[in-house]
């Protein structure tokens, strides 16, 4: 088959790579039929953290057709179209039949991040082997789209677990600091859950733009602080999310919160030099979270909310390329050229 494969940093190239194969009887196989590029894909584009080996498939985001199917499958059925999860868990431990894989006993791993000779294929592919196939994998369901399904694989729970952890709820101002993919889907995630005001920010006049039409009140980081300060007269916002995990948006987002107010973080930070504010923290009474997401447990939440048209996370997607094309997706996305938000990649 073909795949974008990981050679170095600025080097994912369209590749041959084995065919996945069945390697338990709980596992299926899946023929691609459409996956995207997320953020954190770019941590192992730019050669970051996940660069113990060399030649391995990438990608963790995905939604296919049932090809190949192991015989203790019971859920689903060849031809079934289906949605898989960002990161694959055991699916029969106490943690995961709690719904919080992150804590999976077996250890949760994520599609394509090649930190070992064991590590799972990703999902950038023509073809992909799903184990635990019940647990790991969901047939879309009706009214909702191949391209709403691919966004439920990872990004939109993302989003959706920033504005929870968040407390975002009716009547709440909150700021979203990062305007990609992830946090303009937190600016919409933010008014499913009841916000009265949204204060988006970023560098990008485009992606502003956007948070815009969504309802969001935009502004560029460096007059966020002190426009938010008038326009709430100084009770700053409730609710805070970090959508990018930067040393710079992170201190920004600390310092827009008010009184007894909460922050988010689900963007990652790879510098591990921030130094955080203790004192203003303890001072100001606030409440700090930062974690990466469950994604199945949120699906119950959130699919009633795309098929109601409540939340859209296919409006942030701006690009469709083949998959023999990824390469110069990953350089347009990397860039911010082309107003580029959302890559979705076709075989």
């Amino acid at each position: 088959m073909k795949a974008l494969c990981y050679h170095g940093p600025r080097s994912i190239t369209y590749d041959s790579a084995p065919d996945p194969k069945l390697e338990d009887d709980r596992d299926v196989v899946i023929k691609t039929l459409a996956c995207s590029i997320c953020g954190s894909d770019l941590h192992i584009y730019h050669g970051f953290d996940f660069t113990d080996q060399t030649g391995f498939c990438v990608g963790h985001e995905v939604v296919g057709e049932v090809v190949e199917m192991g015989s203790a499958v019971r859920m689903l059925k060849i031809g079934d179209q289906v949605m898989i999860p960002g990161a694959i868990s055991c699916g029969s431990c106490p943690q995961c039949l709690k719904g919080n894989t992150r804590r999976c006993v077996q250890g949760l791993q994520v599609y394509g991040q090649g930190r070992s000779q064991t590590s799972h294929q990703g999902s950038q592919a023509e073809a992909v082997r799903i184990p635990a196939a019940d647990f790991n994998a969901r047939r879309i369901p009706e009214g909702i789209s191949a391209e709403q399904a691919l966004m439920l694989t990872d990004a939109l729970p993302t989003a959706w677990l920033g504005c929870r952890n968040a407390d975002i709820r009716p009547g709440v101002t909150v700021a979203i600091v990062g305007l990609g993919p992830i946090g303009l889907m937190a600016v919409q995630c933010a008014f499913a859950l009841g916000a009265a005001r949204v204060f988006a920010i970023d560098l990008v006049p485009e992606r502003r733009a956007m948070a815009e039409r969504f309802g969001a009140e935009p502004l560029e980081p460096a007059v966020a602080r002190q426009a938010i300060t008038e326009a709430t007269h100084g009770a700053m916002a409730e609710c805070v999310v970090d959508a990018v995990g930067a040393d710079a948006t992170l201190a920004l987002a600390l310092r827009l919160a008010g009184n007894e107010g909460t922050v988010s973080l689900i963007g990652v930070n790879t510098s591990q030099k921030f130094e955080f504010p203790v004192g203003r923290t303890l001072v100001n009474n606030l409440t700090f979270r930062a974690g990466l997401c469950s994604i199945q447990p949120f699906w119950p939440e959130l699919i009633p909310l795309v098929q109601q048209g409540r939340i859209r996370p296919e409006q942030v997607i701006t690009h469709r390329l083949p998959l023999s094309q990824g390469e110069e997706a990953y350089r347009i996305f990397d860039g911010r050229l082309d107003g580029a938000l959302k890559m979705v990649l076709t075989p």
